[in-house]
């Protein structure tokens, strides 16, 4: 089961979380893998800790923006100078179990699936499991993407040897929404994994949850970025906001 996997973090701002995020990579029971922490101009001590954590484990990339330049522009930084086999991304204030890596790639080589993704928990920001768990399907195609983003960062994982890379869309919000579908559009699906492997913080301040906020966002990335009808734009608008009720109802 050997292979290198690029894990990719954009992060701003974040030196609260961020080394419960590292304790949760480097406590991986597959060892393998390569950090790539890119900072997005923060004003905090992001910085200073990655560079301190480097200082012990020279798996961690660290590149850091002059200029604040969105998740879009730092995650594909990441993409770009990502050397391994697989490819994942993990936010800077979320969490890993031990076996994500592991359970990830052992699905990949039994299913013959090269895009795999998890259920997780979903906690406050101080871990209290205050949101049951989401588990996710166990297989999205595009359409169902367009209708529920059910693919988190956080548990993404890629087999970029089959797949190849490719970028996000440079827009405001959505960015990994898009990503997914570019793969979508060459694969029948994505493969689900039920058993929750990661935890999802819910901060408060979380623009995921606002979604009154993004209805602008999500109607301007199905007219712009794929290109949608104005017809087919407003079915699957209706059915990304009924979803999104449903997913934090509790």
């Amino acid at each position: 089961m050997q292979g290198l996997v690029s894990v990719i973090t954009p992060t701003f701002n974040s030196a609260l979380y961020l080394r419960a995020t590292y304790e949760s990579i480097k406590n991986q029971t597959y060892p393998h893998w390569e950090w790539l922490v890119i900072d997005d101009a923060s004003s905090d001590d992001s910085v200073a800790i990655i560079r301190e954590l480097q200082q012990t484990d020279s798996r961690i990339k660290l590149f850091v923006q002059a200029l604040n330049q969105g998740p879009a522009v730092c995650r594909n930084i990441g993409i770009e100078n990502a050397s391994g086999a697989y490819m994942t991304f993990i936010d800077a204030d979320d969490i890993w179990f031990a076996d994500f890596i592991e359970h990830s790639i052992k699905t990949i080589q039994s299913t013959g699936h090269s895009f795999v993704f998890s259920s997780y928990r979903r906690s406050d920001e101080q871990l209290n499991f205050v949101y049951s768990d989401f588990i996710v399907p166990e297989k999205v195609t595009y359409t169902d993407i367009l209708k529920s983003n059910s693919i988190s960062c956080l548990t993404a994982f890629l087999d970029v040897q089959v797949l190849g890379k490719k970028y996000m869309p440079l827009i405001h919000k959505r960015q990994d929404m898009g990503l997914w579908l570019q793969y979508l559009k060459e694969i029948p699906f994505a493969y689900g994994i039920q058993q929750p492997q990661a935890i999802y913080r819910i901060r408060q301040n979380s623009l995921s949850r606002k979604k009154t906020n993004l209805i602008q966002y999500q109607w301007k990335f199905y007219r712009e970025v794929e290109k949608l009808s104005v017809v087919s734009s407003l079915y699957y608008m209706i059915h990304w906001m009924v979803r999104g009720f449903l997913k934090y109802r509790n």
